[in-house]
Formats: structure tokens, C-alpha cells, sequence
């Protein structure tokens, strides 16, 4: 459901947040929405660790915030490059807590993985605060490498999604995203149920047909409401987690669902060597709990699309400042794409 709401991407002056920046613009660009950069630093007490990664003076907000403007400027030009004119925010103090609040106002956030270390692991780490846990609105990561340090290629256009499901209304949630993202893009589904391993016990045919048949129920819906939409169905034994980083192999987008403890959770926030986020070699988009349930309580009911959560204006969240920058030279842009992504033509 396209709404006025814009797309939010962050960056820090990575690679990998300029990588982000680019998918975000391309999808921007392909479903009518409009794009907002932000650029996030914190200054300890003790001293200031600028973007690239020297030491300020102390408590030197002005060389952070310059920093910040010329991250600003790459990014805002890797954008133009797509024909897409973005806006440009300046977030002071701890980036997770304000990007959830700010995630009130977003139909997606963008941010781009690159491992240990800058604005990827604050927003991606395993305590409370971590954003894909708790926004009011999906969130998309978007991977820099694989595991063994190869660049990942990103797609102009996305022909094939996968989504893991489940029955909690976080997993359907998760399917009806899947499904409206898939038709967006003329795009096949894949829907992906990950089911214990079953060799060996008493009535095994009898089990995995009791799952087929929970699993069609969930598609039935996605079949009336999406008639042009192609749908394949996997059952898949074994954890989900190795299922869908399977999956964002050969799918150009996996969406997964994020219930708050135990199901997919222990999937996207455990720990570093087995979460999905850490090693699936596409972008992850991830529908959040707090997105599921933002409207439960005044109207029983999950919010159809990001439009239906109240925003909350830039005014009230401390930290953020919206600020005007020109944009790099387009040499600049064309440099930094041949760098993330050397197989583009």
C-alpha cells in the first residue's frame, strides 16, 4: 500500500550504509515513495571517534557534524544517480533508541550490515534496544558481503522473494508483506515453513501432510487477494535459520517476521555465528514486533500498512535535526558504486 510516509535509510560513511543507500533509492524510485538520509554520531565524554575511525578533540561537535554533512552529500549523490532527490537528517546521541522513534514516521528503514562496528551494530546488536525488535515500521538490511568477505550484488529489479512463515500473526503478517512486495515488482514468491525433522518418527507422512495443509490454509488468503501472484510452497525440515540464509542465495529479497522472544527472534537476534542477519548474502526484511502489534490496543487489529501507525513529529525526538546539504559531485557517486558493487554495468 504506497502512503505519503518515505523510506529512511542510514547511513555512517561505510560502504556498506552507501550500499543501503542505493537499494533504498532503487526501491524509492520503483514504488513512488520519497527518500530521507540520515546520519547518526554520538560524542563521548571521553572523546570523539570520527567517521573515519581517527580520534577528534574531545567533545568536537562541529568536526562530527561536518563529517556527518559530507556523509550526507555522498549519500544524497549515490541517490540523485537514480533520479531519486532525497532529504537529509542529522541524528545526535544513541542512533537505536531515536531510529525507533523515528520509525513512527517511515514505510521503511533502510540500513546496511557490514559486520562488527559502526552504525550496523548499534542498531543490529542483541540487547533490547536493537531496532529490528522493536520499530514501528519494517526494516530492511541490506548484507555488504558474505561471509567470506566476496561483494554481494544487488539487482535493478527484484524477481524473486522468499518469506518464512509460521502461524503466529507475526509469520502472517509477515506473508501478507511478502506477497504485496513480490506483486510490487512482478515478482514470484517462495513461502518457506520450516518443520522439525521428522525422519524416523511414527506416522512421518501423516505429520508433513498436517503441515502442508496448515500452510495452504495461510496461502489461501495470499491466492484471493494476489490472483496474478505466482506462489510456491516449501516445507523445509530443520531451523529456519539455515532455511532462509539458504534462501537469500538465489532470492533477491527474504522477508522474515520478528515475534519478540523465541520463534524467528532467536533467528534474527541470537547470536552473531548463527542470526540470519549475519549471513544471508541478500537484503532481509524484517517485519517488527511493535509494527505487528502498534495498533492491537486501540483497534484490535494489526495495522495494514506503515500509514496506519501515528507519526511522531521530528520536533518531539530529541536529537534529530533536518538539514539541508548539496549533494556530491555525481563523480563522486559513480566512484563509490563501482566500489560496493563492482558487477554493476
Amino acid at each position: 500500500m504506497i502512503n505519503d510516509k518515505a523510506i529512511l535509510v542510514g547511513v555512517d560513511g561505510s560502504h556498506a550504509s552507501y550500499k543501503a543507500t542505493w537499494w533504498a533509492a532503487n526501491y524509492a524510485k520503483h514504488a513512488g515513495l520519497t527518500l530521507q538520509i540520515v546520519c547518526a554520531y554520538s560524542l563521548p565524554s571521553y572523546a570523539a571517534v570520527s567517521f573515519d575511525a581517527t580520534y577528534t578533540a574531545m567533545g568536537d561537535d562541529n568536526a562530527a557534524h561536518s563529517d556527518a554533512q559530507e556523509i550526507l552529500s555522498k549519500a544524497k549523490a549515490i541517490a540523485d544517480e537514480q533520479g531519486v532527490e532525497a532529504a537529509t537528517l542529522i541524528v545526535t546521541g544513541d542512533p537505536a533508541s531515536v531510529f525507533v522513534e523515528l520509525s513512527r514516521n517511515y514505510n521503511l528503514i533502510v540500513i546496511g550490515n557490514r559486520g562488527k562496528g559502526g552504525l550496523a551494530e548499534r542498531l543490529l546488536g542483541t540487547t533490547s534496544s536493537s531496532l529490528p525488535a522493536y520499530a514501528y515500521c519494517p526494516i530492511v538490511v541490506v548484507p555488504y558481503t558474505d561471509d567470506d568477505g566476496n561483494l554481494m550484488h544487488l539487482n535493478n529489479t527484484i524477481t524473486k522473494v522468499a518469506v518464512g512463515s509460521d502461524e503466529s500473526k507475526w509469520g502472517l503478517k509477515a506473508l501478507d508483506i511478502a506477497a504485496d512486495f513480490a506483486s510490487c515488482w512482478g515478482a514470484e514468491l517462495d513461502v518457506i515453513s520450516a518443520v522439525p525433522n521428522l525422519k524416523g518418527v511414527d506416522g512421518e507422512d501423516a505429520v508433513m501432510e498436517s503441515y502442508k495443509e496448515d500452510l495452504d490454509v495461510r496461502i489461501k488468503p495470499l491466492q484471493e487477494s494476489h490472483p496474478d501472484l505466482k506462489i510456491n510452497k516449501q516445507i523445509v525440515s530443520g531451523p529456519a535459520v539455515s532455511a532462509l540464509t539458504k534462501a537469500s542465495y538465489d532470492h533477491d529479497v527474504v522477508v522474515v517476521g520478528s515475534r519478540g522472544r523465541g520463534g524467528f527472534t532467536g533467528l534474527l537476534l541470537g547470536s552473531t555465528s548463527q542470526g540470519l542477519l549475519q549471513h544471508a548474502v541478500g537484503p532481509v526484511y524484517v517485519v517488527p514486533r511493535k509494527y505487528v502489534e502498534a495498533a492491537e490496543s486501540r483497534l484490535d487489529t494489526v495495522p495494514s500498512s506503515p500509514a496506519e501507525v501515528p507519526t511522531k513529529s521530528l520536533e518531539d525526538i530529541a536529537g534529530v535535526e533536518e538539514i539541508p546539504v548539496d549533494k556530491a559531485e555525481p563523480e563522486v557517486a559513480q566512484q563509490i558504486e563501482k566500489t560496493i558493487d563492482p558487477d554493476r554495468q
